[in-house]
């Protein structure tokens, strides 16, 4: 069956090394990873039988990605971060070449195998890291915003280092190619506004109209990678225009819905990118060389978390954030692979010093869970042992805040909670992902820290430990829990008030502590009837015993 057959074997691989690795509770990505091994070329037994194919389709997976980041893109979002993503990221890109130049000379290689070397190395996975983010519920974070933000950048220094690496031998004609560059970019960037603000709008409104979702879908994916091929035609990057075009159509109306439609399509490219990677991995080459790929991995990883980390430290950025940096972006992109064969096809670099680059750089990427996932913990024992660590959220009161009210969520729900609060001077601090409802609560002038509450660190943030009360403004059952279980590590007799969206919800909060739950709709239906029995004439104070006796009802037999 040719592509066909193979393509079942990856996804039936990937299926299978999937529910391992969420049995184990780790990222889907480490299942990709290890079943492109299982069915690589290097080990045997049932065996992809066209790799190069497989990669041309894993390029679209990396296009999709970016392609939906795009999507998700705001310069609003990202205006926060502006000044270490442009301004950092290239310094850091320096910094990590001069180290690799560094690591290089000390081994013994030529100076262009090591300025190829510390080129490689210089570049993080956006496609690991945004996998490995959103496994461990970081999206939307501050910290977050800040990895991506030097991502996209990273991604976009690739379209020069292409250009000048091979080039190392004559200097002034790889000068005059960039400047040709650079000009082929801003006359590119010139036309999708053009595009973006004036055709791309009114080609989806015409096909929203039909109201076909397959339509749709395609019109959305044909934009994507249409405008990603259009620069690879014009001597770009094909991922950076799929990313372009996605940030393009995030600023129409729908935007939104484009997002929901190719987020699938996405997962399905994105899979045979991770198990491409797996396959490319000579685990005879790793065996026999196993103390230099470690030397290796252990200098690039530990030489690129310290530069990340005081990077951002210098940018003024406290607490969490230089740790998480450090620890999240301190692997080998998929970015170099591409840069890696340029450099093989143009003989700059030897054919085995790819592949010693290709091998190290795929267990920087299945290290790169297991290392980020460290952040919290790490954290956690520096603010107890080493230094007392504090964010530094918005609007709070000079003194600090004890005898407190910890508002989980920033919605509707605990906006109207904390105007009631503020009203009769009770201290609160709310705690809020969402970067649009972010905003919306710092110009109410509410205590705030970003991040999502079900993380130990941002409920340390709030104190919790001299906090008197626990709001949960959530109705999913699933997060309640997760920072239930966080919130009682911290402080065990902490009163916590939850809300939930059924019975079944209800009793499982009261059977996990939560001292009292809150149903709206059962609240709703009982304000109904409230109404009706004051238009009915009913006296108040037999409506007040009569609403307190259904709530007894609802709750006793829920809380024993």
């Amino acid at each position: 069956m040719g592509l066909a057959g193979d393509i079942v074997i990856i996804v039936m691989a990937a299926l299978l090394g999937g529910l391992i690795a969420q049995a184990l509770r780790q990222p889907l990505i480490l299942g990709y990873i290890l079943a492109g091994i299982a069915v690589g070329p290097y080990t045997g037994g049932i065996t992809v039988s066209d790799l190069h194919n497989i990669e041309k389709l894993a390029e679209i997976g990396v296009a999709l990605l970016l392609f939906a980041l795009g999507l998700e893109f705001s310069f609003r979002e990202l205006k926060p971060v502006r000044a270490i993503a442009l301004f950092g990221t290239p310094v850091q890109i320096i910094l990590t070449m001069l180290y690799g130049f560094g690591i290089g000379h000390l081994l013994g290689w030529s100076w262009t195998s090591s300025v190829w070397f510390g080129a490689l190395i210089s570049l993080s996975s956006t496609m690991v890291m945004i996998k490995t983010l959103e496994k461990q519920g970081m999206m939307g974070t501050l910290s977050s915003r800040v990895m991506i933000g030097v991502l996209i950048v990273q991604d976009l220094a690739v379209v020069p280092m292409l250009i000048i690496l091979p080039q190392l031998s004559n200097v002034q004609n790889g000068l005059s190619i960039l400047l040709w560059a650079a000009i082929k970019a801003a006359v590119f960037l010139l036309a999708m506004i053009l595009i973006g603000t004036k055709i791309i709008p009114r080609l989806m409104q015409y096909i929203a109209n039909w109201n076909s979702r397959e339509l749709f879908l395609i019109t959305t994916t044909a934009i994507g990678l249409g405008i990603g091929y259009g620069t690879y035609i014009f001597g770009l990057s094909f991922a950076f225009g799929a990313f372009v075009a996605g940030i393009l159509l995030s600023e129409s109306d729908y935007g939104y819905q484009a997002l929901s439609d190719i987020v699938p399509l996405r997962d399905v490219f994105s899979l045979l990118f991770f198990t491409s990677i797996g396959m490319l991995l000579d685990i005879n080459y790793l065996l026999q060389n196993w103390k230099m790929i470690l030397q290796l991995v252990l200098l690039v990883m530990l030489g690129k978390a310290l530069i990340l980390a005081v990077l951002s430290r210098s940018f003024g950025y406290r607490n969490v954030i230089p740790l998480a940096m450090g620890l999240g972006l301190s692997q080998v992109g998929e970015f170099s692979f591409i840069l890696g064969r340029v450099g093989v096809g143009t003989k700059s670099v030897s054919a085995e010093f790819y592949t010693m680059v290709l091998t190290m750089t795929i267990v920087t990427m299945f290290l790169t869970p297991f290392i980020s996932g460290l952040t919290t913990p790490l954290y956690a024992f520096a603010r107890r042992w080493i230094k007392p660590l504090q964010l530094e959220p918005l609007y709070f009161p000079k003194s600090g805040l004890k005898d407190h009210i910890v508002i989980a969520g920033g919605g509707r729900v605990g906006i109207s909670v904390a105007n009631v609060l503020r009203k009769m001077d009770i201290p609160f601090v709310v705690l809020e992902y969402n970067s649009r409802r972010v905003d919306e609560i710092k110009e109410c002038g509410f205590p705030i820290i970003f991040g999502d509450a079900g993380r130990r660190i941002i409920l340390d943030a709030a104190d919790l430990q001299k906090a008197r009360l626990l709001l949960i403004t959530t109705p999913v059952a699933v997060i309640s829990l997760g920072i239930i279980d966080h919130a009682q590590r911290i402080k065990p007799d902490i009163h916590i008030i939850a809300r939930a969206e059924g019975v079944e919800e209800m009793r499982a909060l009261y059977q996990k502590g939560v001292t009292y739950v809150v149903q709206p709709e059962f609240e709703a239906s009982l304000e109904i009837v409230n109404q009706t029995l004051l238009n009915l004439g009913i006296p108040a104070e037999q409506l007040k015993a009569l609403t307190e006796d259904a709530r007894q009802e609802l709750n006793r037999p829920l809380s024993i």
